[in-house]
């Protein structure tokens, strides 16, 4: 399976980083080995000072798909989940600077976070509330109504460069409130009420 991440999809987001809004959606992959194992600890890596979380909508991918219509969009996808995209924004930065590739800061190990799934009929998508909790503090609180591309939208832009398959998991972007997590902190993730996530930090 592949993990392919969407990022600046959140305007607040966007103007929290300083970052410029994207004319299409910015598109990045981690690989497999990028996943947290279930019920394992988050530990900070040594190459980073800071490691900053992102709460993000996840989407399940159910069957091959390729050059898919927004309309279709739907067909592809059975669940809905929650995750973190574990970003180290120092290593970040100096990427950016120099013009690089980000994957040294978003695609290292550990730094996905896939939470459990629920059935997409429970939502509605377009409307779905979220949040991220740290230490029993709500940090990022976040809506699908504010994506500027829709999760149906998104599944359709990626399917044009990526034939995407069963299992595969898309990061839909996070919406403001990132920060900086320290050792002993847990983060929760709430999706509508109900528990995807809690992960300790090392």
């Amino acid at each position: 399976m592949k993990i392919i991440c969407i990022g600046r999809n959140y305007a607040k987001h966007i103007e929290e980083l300083e970052n410029e809004k994207p004319e299409s959606p910015v598109v990045f992959l981690k690989p497999d080995s990028a996943i947290l194992p279930k019920k394992m600890p988050f530990f900070i890596p040594p190459f980073s000072n800071d490691i900053h979380y992102e709460v993000e909508v996840l989407v399940k991918i159910n069957k091959v798909g390729k050059h898919i219509s927004p309309k279709f969009s739907p067909k592809y996808y059975d669940e809905i989940g929650l995750g973190i995209d574990f970003t180290a924004r120092d290593v970040q930065a100096k990427c950016k600077e120099k013009g690089l590739p980000w994957e040294k800061a978003k695609a290292f190990d550990g730094s996905a976070v896939i939470g459990n799934f629920f059935p997409k009929e429970e939502f509605d998508i377009n409307k779905l509330s979220f949040q991220l909790k740290k230490n029993n503090e709500v940090v990022q609180d976040g809506n699908t109504q504010s994506m500027l591309w829709k999760i149906d939208e998104l599944v359709s832009y990626v399917s044009q460069y990526f034939t995407l398959k069963k299992g595969d998991v898309i990061f839909t972007g996070t919406p403001a409130g990132v920060g900086k997590v320290e050792e002993n902190d847990v983060l929760t993730g709430i999706i509508e009420n109900k528990e995807a996530f809690q992960i300790k930090i090392k």
